[in-house]
């Protein structure tokens, strides 16, 4: 190439920011703006803007956060800056047809997984909760359907078991950053080929709700730790007792063969544990509704009442409560 790419960013989330980062700093492309979710009302209601939005307006990048993507506003206001090539991470929407069919490159997308396994909307925290022994970054062209275009290139990475999904999220997004600058160069010469994706081992994941964080005791012990690593910081793991909501944020499954029906909050030695379907899961640290973090230990002294307590059935579908 003589002249670099007009290309266009869409990202939200923290993964983007290594691999727009990195775009930004790539001599084949001219990075013209970044497109991210608009402003969202946080924790005390003030708006809190995406981090590729804070990213952007920190580098006096141009910036365009649609409400819709596939509206006719967004997609004539994207077309305006005639770009040759998207590029997208952790953006959050569907991206149109009229939109992937418009860039002379095409629209590469930056995914957190070995596709085919886990497409969808929250590949980190199924990679967690399958206990996958490895995982990694795809680099696709992308199609109309939900990440199932053609690959470009794969980036593999070995896991340990002991994953939280933030660690994993981190280690991922520099791995997108240093695939994307590897493959950015051969892609837009030509160098690169697509290869369809197999169909042998494809799952699909959809988007987290809060009620998928409610610790269930008749699951195993090793599921619940999995569940504790895999949903924070979102929808997060949590039971409800007769003294209210406990957050469980560190989890240890312990071998430990018990008698006490599941559901039953037992005293340990050094804290807390919830009996469930084969054993003990230890509550190494935990944050009672409205408080602070703590240990499972600290929390026993403050409330000795929770020793022996059950924990509560979730509330009907459909309630106030659980939604």
């Amino acid at each position: 190439m003589t002249t670099r790419a007009r290309t266009i960013f869409l990202g939200s989330g923290a993964f983007a920011v290594p691999v727009v980062t990195t775009l930004a700093q790539r001599p084949e492309v001219d990075l013209l703006a970044a497109v991210t979710a608009p402003a969202r009302p946080g924790s005390r209601g003030r708006l809190t803007a995406t981090p590729v939005a804070e990213w952007a307006e920190s580098r006096g990048l141009a910036l365009l956060q649609p409400g819709r993507l596939r509206s006719p506003e967004a997609i004539d206001e994207i077309g305006g800056l005639k770009p040759e090539l998207l590029v997208l991470a952790d953006y959050g929407q569907i991206v149109p047809k009229a939109l992937l069919d418009m860039p002379r490159f095409g629209a590469l997308n930056l995914h957190p997984s070995l596709l085919p396994r886990h497409r969808g909307a929250a590949p980190i925290a199924a990679t967690i909760l399958e206990a996958d022994g490895e995982t990694g970054v795809s680099l696709m062209l992308m199609d109309a359907g939900v990440d199932t275009g053609p690959l470009l290139a794969q980036r593999r990475v070995a896991l340990q078991g002991d994953e939280t999904a933030p660690d994993l999220e981190d280690r991922l997004a520099n791995t997108a950053a240093t695939l994307l600058g590897e493959s950015l160069g051969p892609w837009l010469r030509g160098e690169l080929q697509p290869r369809p994706q197999p169909e042998e081992g494809a799952t699909l994941t959809r988007p987290l709700r809060r009620e998928d964080g409610r610790l269930d005791p008749q699951r195993s012990a090793a599921e619940l730790e999995r569940q504790v690593r895999a949903y924070q910081p979102w929808p997060g793991s949590f039971f409800d007792t007769p003294s209210g909501r406990i957050i469980a944020w560190r989890a240890r499954s312990a071998n430990t063969i018990v008698e006490t029906q599941a559901g039953i909050i037992q005293a340990l030695d050094e804290g807390l544990a919830l009996a469930t379907a084969d054993g003990l899961l230890e509550l190494i640290e935990v944050q009672p509704a409205g408080g602070r973090r703590m240990t499972g230990a600290e929390l026993l002294r403050g409330r000795p009442a929770l020793a022996g307590s059950t924990v509560l059935e979730p509330p009907p579908a459909g309630t106030a409560a659980s939604r």
